[in-house]
């Protein structure tokens, strides 16, 4: 499929993305009827058109690669000392009801002859929260690409997040807090260095 870069309505931001936008529009005018409404209507007529866009854009993850995220921003360590970026925001989808869940990741790391430049942390959690998700494989999946990435003595991630499939459906539940985490290396075999990455999150 090819490239094309498209506009988002109202939000001044272009992007480019393979997916198939015709299609995705045709599915969502389907979907519309399916759930008893008339994608004829005055309301609806662009609907299809921006729910194409959006979910190109909500989950560009899926066609991102890490080495390009990164594009050589590995600079040398000068020390091993513990580095630890706090509250990174994310948007997501849960893949079982296609809701969002959104919050905040911390990270944590010690370096071993590389860091990464800060930036790059924010667009790897993009990367991955942008596909359809579950809580606890995000986790794990940005700590990985860190241990990938950078060979780190160890990696500590932590996920914040709250689920409107729990907020607005289901149980019903507007207060409930989901956190969910990974850790390797050093993180993992070493309770001292566990409790001084938690320690930086209060």
């Amino acid at each position: 499929m090819k490239r094309k870069m498209v506009e988002l309505e109202d939000t001044g931001l272009t992007f480019e993305t393979q997916v198939d936008l015709g299609r995705l529009k045709r599915l969502a005018a389907e979907w519309l009827e399916v759930i008893g409404e008339d994608p004829s209507r005055e309301g609806l007529l662009k609907t299809p058109e921006r729910v194409a866009k959006a979910w190109a854009f909500l989950t560009r993850g899926y066609r991102q690669d890490l080495k390009a995220i990164v594009n050589g921003a590995l600079f040398p360590a000068e020390g091993s000392e513990m580095v630890v970026v706090k509250g990174i925001e994310f948007y997501s989808m849960c893949e079982h009801h296609l809701l969002p869940f959104f919050g905040q990741v911390h990270i944590g790391y010690i370096p071993n002859e590389k860091i990464l430049g800060l930036s790059k942390f924010a667009r790897i959690v993009d990367m991955f929260a942008r596909r359809l998700q579950v809580q606890e494989r995000l986790a794990v999946q940005i700590a990985e690409a860190i241990q990938e990435i950078l060979e780190p003595q160890g990696v500590g991630v932590v996920v914040e997040g709250v689920h409107l499939c729990m907020m607005m459906r289901g149980v019903e539940k507007q207060h409930s807090r989901t956190t969910t985490s990974a850790m390797l290396g050093v993180f993992r075999e070493s309770q001292k260095t566990r409790e001084e990455f938690l320690s930086h999150l209060k």
